[in-house]
């Protein structure tokens, strides 16, 4: 682990049962959240004379359904096994919701992606969690 802790290091984790036994789509909303703070903090940071509206143009190129169901198909190979069923079993819940500029397939995935970001979390595994976001957002630089 790095020798300067995570901001996403969790005072108290989660364990990956009680993590997994969590409705998908619960992590899905933790997981939106923290891709969200992430890209925010990586867009801002160095970003002195940038407006807000233009860094939030770049977080939501980012952070939309869209992209978010083409990183996960361009990293589902790297999760493991939980996280691939997580991933599946995010992607096959029913929705009751949907996104304005996404297909219902691209939201589906999108949801199953936020879900692993969400169980990475709440279970303090912060060096996957880091790689999959900087993955995401080195990919939209």
């Amino acid at each position: 682990m790095n020798a300067h802790p995570s901001v996403f290091e969790l005072k108290n984790p989660v364990k990956k049962e009680e993590a997994l036994a969590l409705h998908p789509m619960s992590l899905a909303f933790v997981g939106d959240a923290v891709q969200s703070l992430y890209t925010r903090t990586r867009v801002t940071v160095g970003a002195t004379l940038k407006k807000t509206g233009e860094l939030h143009r770049e977080v939501t190129q980012i952070v939309k359904a869209v992209a978010q169901a083409a990183e996960a198909e361009k990293l589902y190979d790297l999760f493991n096994e939980d996280e691939q069923d997580l991933f599946r079993r995010a992607r096959n819940c029913k929705i009751q919701t949907s996104a304005k500029h996404a297909d219902p397939a691209q939201y589906r995935k999108a949801s199953g992606f936020e879900a692993v970001l969400g169980y990475l979390y709440l279970t303090g595994d912060t060096e996957r969690l880091e790689k999959f976001l900087s993955a995401c957002f080195e990919q939209n630089d």
